[in-house]
């Protein structure tokens, strides 16, 4: 137990707490399901896994509201694993270290798991209060969301009775989100060809680190620095001087983060040394001043490494410089139909090194198909007139807004009858699961809400304890007003 069980909701932070303590990362679901199934059972509650490794919890309506709509909570079971460079921690053995910093609940060096892990618990929660009064009740625990929605992808039609569903997946108290950004992912391999080490050359590291990083749909319109965008303009400084040698590049590790960290591994003669010392310590200078306010911790360092087998030749060392320059990042296009709204999107995550070639993966989002192929093609575009090859997977459709959405006006006036404030509307730059589950399930009425999560997918990631109480109290409220099915009462 940790002090976080002190606080109200009790059984939500309790639940909370016991997610913590359970290892689950992207793709290493099994225990924290597992955990979830055992303790429905020792409950009575019926549970379904599906052939993908879904959760379906059923829940027999309250006595007396046996003829309300049937209502889907849903959350997903994974959560990004990202920890800050001086912390060990092995995501799939060790415990999330959760504490209360005033106002907030973070995690000690690594990200926290809030996303998507306090809906998760205000779903147990809610079969847990036999006082929370609700119709029949289903409750879809996906897997595998932040790393290519492979739950949503794998659901089936049928498996579900509900007519309105509950997505607790966003991030903002006070807001309620009716659409959301469909994406793809770019990956892209361009062969390694090598060359020998010059005989006279010695081997540096150049790191980038201190950046904030962020959510590469939530956070990608704030200006936030990309440390493999910067580490590419560093890589075009570093051409101009042609007996320095990149061996390997390495930045980022998730296509939905922006990348926090990033380094090179350079080989070249010791007199060079003080040249590209010098022209670090200006970028240094620059990247401060530029990102003032926004990204105040950049840090460029260059220190002495073990020297490397091997070396990129000079044509792909150019070709690649060039295509991670030139690679689109960041706001693409701002929606026309709603004020504020990013359209399109797209993150340069991940650069690595293999053996036999350099991996490059880019996350590109948009509210509609047309402005996501648009990114998509561009992004080829600039990698194939380097050789690569591009292979484009995982595409998922965005989440249409309905004007006329139901509960999206049981939620309006509820929210205006507890808190005095009627909420924001808005669609959300990011991935939720709505629009795959809206492919599969037309006709369900759907709307996402949640608390105040800041620098989801980061270490930075932290939860407002104050905006878990009211999210509680109005995920309770709209359960209990959920209207009869016309359906259902006729057939009574």
């Amino acid at each position: 137990m940790t002090e976080i069980t002190q606080l109200t909701p009790h059984l939500l932070w309790q639940f909370f707490n016991t997610l913590c303590s359970i290892p689950h990362p992207s793709g290493h679901e099994a225990a924290v399901r597992q955990w979830i199934t055992d303790w429905a059972q020792e409950r009575g509650l019926a549970t379904v896994q599906d052939t993908v490794g879904n959760l379906i919890i059923r829940k027999a309506a309250t006595p007396g509201m046996e003829q309300r709509q049937g209502v889907i909570l849903q959350a997903h079971m994974d959560m990004v694993p990202q920890a800050n460079a001086d912390v060990n921690h092995d995501f799939t053995k060790d415990p999330i270290q959760p504490y209360i910093d005033g106002d907030w609940v973070r995690a000690r060096g690594t990200t926290l798991g809030a996303d998507n892990g306090i809906g998760l618990a205000g779903c147990l929660a809610v079969l847990a209060d036999d006082k929370v009064q609700h119709g029949p009740l289903e409750v879809l625990l996906t897997i595998d969301e932040e790393s290519g929605m492979t739950g949503a992808f794998g659901l089936e039609p049928g498996m579900l009775q509900g007519k309105i569903l509950l997505n607790t997946d966003s991030e903002q108290d006070g807001d309620v989100y009716m659409g959301c950004a469909g994406g793809v992912d770019a990956n892209i391999t361009l062969p390694y060809l090598a060359e020998s080490v010059p005989a006279d050359h010695h081997a540096m590291r150049l790191t980038i680190k201190g950046l904030r990083g962020g959510h590469s749909g939530i956070n990608i319109d704030e200006g936030r620095a990309s440390a493999n965008k910067l580490l590419a303009e560093l890589l075009m400084d570093i051409t101009e001087h042609p007996s320095i040698r990149l061996a390997e590049i390495n930045g980022g590790s998730l296509r939905n983060a922006i990348a926090r960290e990033a380094s090179a591994l350079l080989t070249l003669p010791a007199d060079v040394k003080k040249v590209l010392s010098e022209q670090i310590a200006l970028r240094q200078l620059q990247y401060q001043q530029e990102f003032q306010g926004v990204d105040d911790f950049i840090t460029l360092e260059l220190v002495p490494a073990e020297l490397p087998h091997r070396v990129m030749n000079t044509d792909l060392q150019q070709k690649l410089s060039s295509a991670l320059l030139a690679c689109p990042h960041g706001v693409m296009e701002m929606s026309r139909d709603m004020d504020g709204a990013v359209q399109s999107s797209t993150n340069l995550g991940v650069i690595s090194t293999e053996p036999e070639h350099i991996y490059v993966q880019c996350l590109i989002r948009s509210l509609n198909d047309a402005g996501r192929d648009r990114v998509a093609n561009a992004t080829a575009a600039v990698f194939r007139l380097a050789g690569a090859h591009c292979q484009f997977d995982g595409a998922y459709p965005g989440w249409q807004p309905d004007p006329q959405s139901n509960i999206m006006r049981l939620l309006l006036d509820t929210h205006k009858e507890l808190f005095d404030v009627v909420p924001e509307v808005k669609v959300i730059h990011a991935g939720l699961e709505c629009g795959l589950f809206k492919a599969i399930y037309p006709d369900w009425d759907m709307v996402s809400f949640g608390p105040t999560i800041q620098g989801a997918h980061s270490p930075d990631e932290r939860v407002h304890i104050e905006a878990v109480s009211r999210f509680w109290q109005l995920l309770v409220r709209v359960l209990r007003h959920i209207p009869e099915d016309k359906a259902v009462s006729r057939q009574l």
